[in-house]
């Protein structure tokens, strides 16, 4: 337990946070804060695989799934008025893409890093996550927001109409749905991240475990 503590704290505190601050948006809205602590994950979760094993890394993604799906289920239940009418801080078919998404994604990326953790030191930690995060923004943004679930229920239609609207694709392009202009740039600092994320992960490493590297 003492060694899973620390993956256990920073998944945590990465998964409270992004909840947090994707409340806040930027570049006219094509990203939150959120953006940019979410694929932090990946990064936990790499380094716990790496230094203690799968199993370990899976406890670590299991207790960040907990924490959002709390996190998401009390947004949910945060009500704001609008001239348009009360809404929840959380749709709940958002909640539930977050969860399926982070689950899936997580578990995808402990798998494939386990596959290439024998080649050089960084093929492992970069090719997981660039895997697991494509396929996190796939399942994510289409279960929250596409129109492909708008026949769940009236009400996750309503709840996200605003998403389906055409908009220029990342503001320039062609019109588009929103939602696939969101997924793309969410897609884009997931990618670039996943490189930076290299330098925090080698010092990690090398400074806990030099030859497990």
């Amino acid at each position: 337990m003492k060694r899973i503590l620390p993956g256990v704290i920073a998944m945590a505190a990465i998964v409270v946070a992004s909840n947090i601050l994707v409340q806040f948006l930027i570049l006219d809205g094509l990203l939150t804060w959120g953006a940019f602590t979410y694929p932090l994950a990946f990064l936990v979760t790499d380094v716990m695989n790496r230094l203690y094993g799968a199993a370990t890394a899976r406890k670590v993604v299991f207790a960040g799934l907990i924490t959002g799906i709390i996190c998401s289920l009390i947004g949910t239940q945060i009500i704001f008025d609008s001239e348009y009418g009360p809404y929840a801080a959380v749709a709940l078919r958002v909640a539930i893409g977050s969860a399926i998404a982070f689950g899936v994604a997580q578990l995808l990326d402990v798998a494939v890093f386990n596959k290439l953790r024998d080649g050089s030191w960084w093929k492992a930690p970069l090719g997981s996550t660039l895997v697991s995060s494509t396929v996190d923004t796939a399942i994510f943004f289409t279960i929250a927001f596409s129109a492909l679930f708008n026949g769940l229920s009236q009400a996750a239609a309503n709840e996200v109409v605003w998403a389906q609207d055409a908009a220029p694709f990342l503001t320039t392009g062609p019109d588009a749905p929103l939602w696939v202009s969101l997924a793309v740039a969410d897609w884009g600092v997931k990618l670039a991240i996943a490189l930076f994320a290299l330098v925090p992960f080698r010092i990690i490493i090398n400074r806990m475990a030099p030859t497990s590297a």
